[in-house]
């Protein structure tokens, strides 16, 4: 019989090694938005040959800069419009229809299930010529709604297939004393399944809201009026052809990340839950 002390050093050998890989992952993901964010407090001139992390002289002035020569607050409120409308849309369409596949009985539910599954092996750019086509016959292209809807598109087989996953595991008691209350079908999937599907949905928004936020390619396709276009496009003003204002770049990248960061730490708790809990029901 091996003595105990081995087992104790090799448990906290284990645990020391797990901790360590931890870190440099951690490190390794947070170093580029460190270097971002340092980046964009230094000068054109400065950028390449101070290498240190945090700049000796800090250039704030570059965060108005970039705003302004990017024109920021146009693109800036387009980004907002086109998160929070895709990404309510995403929550009540995929939730709806993943609740419908999960406890209702109708023809063609595994058909069409599948056929939903089936779209999440598709890349975004290989449905740009066919989302082209619809949206110039519904006469749709270079507006808004037709990019929301096609950012809605873009989201749903993944959104629906996280839905429906939680709402197979969700007790079919609740569902039960909430019909002898008089509950209809829709008044349990907004009273009851809604309300316990919080950690998947928080990570349904942040999943489809930083799709969102980042997506520029369908954009220039969709859009022909520079007034409609999403944040990515302010980024293009300081990227000529022969000169790149870094700076500035940085700052605005930055400037763009952060509306996500505070959406991820605001469902922080949720998706954690819904990760460490493999999403079921608690």
């Amino acid at each position: 019989m091996k003595n105990p002390i081995y087992y104790k050093t090799k448990r906290v050998t284990i645990n020391v090694l797990i901790h360590i890989f931890l870190l440099t992952v951690a490190v390794s993901c947070l170093f580029p938005l460190v270097w971002m964010i340092g980046s964009s407090l230094k000068t054109q001139s400065t950028i390449f040959s101070d290498m240190s992390i945090i700049p000796k002289q800090m250039h704030w002035e570059n965060y108005l800069k970039a705003w302004q020569e990017g024109g920021f607050g146009r693109y800036f409120l387009n980004s907002i419009i086109y998160t929070v409308s895709v990404v309510i849309g995403i929550i009540l369409v995929s939730s709806l229809a993943a609740y419908a596949f999960s406890r209702l009985t109708f023809p063609g539910r595994n058909i069409i299930f599948y056929a939903f599954m089936a779209a999440m092996m598709i890349p975004i750019p290989g449905s740009f010529v066919p989302l082209y086509v619809l949206l110039n016959k519904l006469n749709l292209r270079n507006t808004q709604l037709g990019y929301i809807l096609c950012m809605i598109n873009v989201g749903l087989s993944a959104s629906i297939f996280m839905l429906k996953t939680f709402f197979d595991k969700m007790p079919r008691e609740l569902e039960d004393s909430a019909r002898m209350d008089g509950c209809s079908k829709l008044g349990i999937w907004w009273n009851i399944a809604l309300p316990l599907s919080k950690p998947v949905l928080a990570v349904v928004v942040v999943f489809n809201a930083l799709i969102v936020w980042n997506e520029y390619i369908l954009a220039l396709i969709i859009f022909d009026d520079k007034k409609f276009m999403p944040l990515q496009t302010a980024l293009r003003a300081f990227q000529g052809e022969f000169f790149t204002q870094y700076p500035l770049l940085m700052a605005g990248l930055t400037i763009t990340a952060i509306p996500v960061i505070i959406v991820y730490l605001l469902m922080q708790k949720y998706i954690v839950k819904g990760v460490t809990q493999g999403m079921v029901v608690g």
